[in-house]
């Protein structure tokens, strides 16, 4: 299989400090692959990396079938970024930002008036044009930086906290953009904090933190691995003793949230066989009753722990 993205034993230092530390993972080609991780986990190192802006100190990585440190003009024509950090030229126009950067890409003159033209318009941009970007809203310019990474029709497309900051019209937008260009065949490269962004854009997910990644999978199998994060939000129809709950083997953890009592559970058929009993022997009603899967944000910070634990 050839892969979008391949990376083998990738480590990059600075100082006493090991950013990425020997990380391995493939990224199939028509695939969007999420990488997650708190702040200074690795994750902006690890795309500077793939993007060709900085050199790792060991492994190696090839991105589009180019080995990115032999062969870095060719992947870096092969690719679309939106960075971290805005880089557009805000004394530039649009159109202008998107000329400048077709021609760093070597995109044909008639082939970059057709796709900046096509680009602006689908991102709204089109009547704005010929306006410098100095005066561009967030959300304006984060349009920009998506139809300056998509100018080149790239084969890989990198992201780094796409809709950070955004408003939700705006970072709606931009997920639809995404989608479509993948349904296109084509790899995205998605760095992202918010977990329900995660959750509904990718294929699977990178977990990184301190360098290292601790988990690699589907959104589901990776629900799935963390099965003792389950829980029950119970509602009775009177107060109840806390206390009863947390005596139970079968209960990890029991608090309120609002009037609903939320049990933590590996074992939910056992906990609601006693939620019955116990409501029957103490003359209570159970109003409501749901068994909730672990969200991806509880397994992200499960698995942190478990690797801030290892480390220590």
């Amino acid at each position: 299989m050839n892969f979008a993205i391949e990376v083998q034993d990738l480590t990059k230092h600075y100082e006493d400090v090991t950013a990425v530390d020997h990380i391995n993972f493939e990224v199939k080609n028509g695939e969007i692959f999420g990488f997650l991780g708190p702040n200074g986990a690795g994750k902006t190192t690890t795309i500077r990396i793939l993007t060709g802006l900085i050199k790792p100190d060991v492994g190696k990585a090839s991105v589009a079938n180019h080995d990115i440190l032999r062969n870095p003009i060719e992947a870096k024509q092969r690719i679309g970024v939106v960075p971290e950090v805005s880089n557009a030229y805000i004394d530039l126009s649009a159109w202008e930002n998107l000329t400048l950067i077709g021609k760093l890409y070597g995109v044909p003159k008639s082939k970059l008036h057709e796709n900046a033209t096509e680009l602006l318009k689908e991102f709204g941009l089109y009547e704005v044009k010929n306006k410098l970007v100095r005066g561009f809203s967030k959300g304006m310019k984060q349009k920009l930086l998506l139809c300056m990474a998509l100018v080149n029709d790239p084969e890989v497309l990198f992201l780094d906290e796409p809709t950070s900051g955004l408003d939700v019209e705006s970072a709606r937008l931009l997920r639809e953009k995404i989608t479509q260009f993948n349904k296109e065949g084509k790899a995205v490269f998605l760095s992202t904090h918010n977990m329900e962004e995660a959750n509904q854009l990718c294929h699977r997910i990178a977990i990184i933190n301190h360098g290292r990644i601790a988990a690699i999978d589907t959104p589901e199998n990776l629900r799935i691995q963390s099965m003792e994060l389950q829980y029950i939000e119970v509602l009775f129809n009177k107060p109840v003793d806390l206390q009863i709950f947390s005596e139970n083997p079968n209960i990890s953890k029991a608090s309120f949230a609002g009037n609903k009592l939320r049990i933590s559970t590996a074992n939910p058929s056992a906990v609601i066989e006693f939620l019955a009993d116990f409501a029957k022997q103490n003359g209570i009603q159970i109003l409501s009753l749901n068994t909730l899967m672990p969200s991806l944000e509880d397994v992200f910070i499960k698995l942190i722990k478990e690797k801030e634990a290892a480390l220590k």
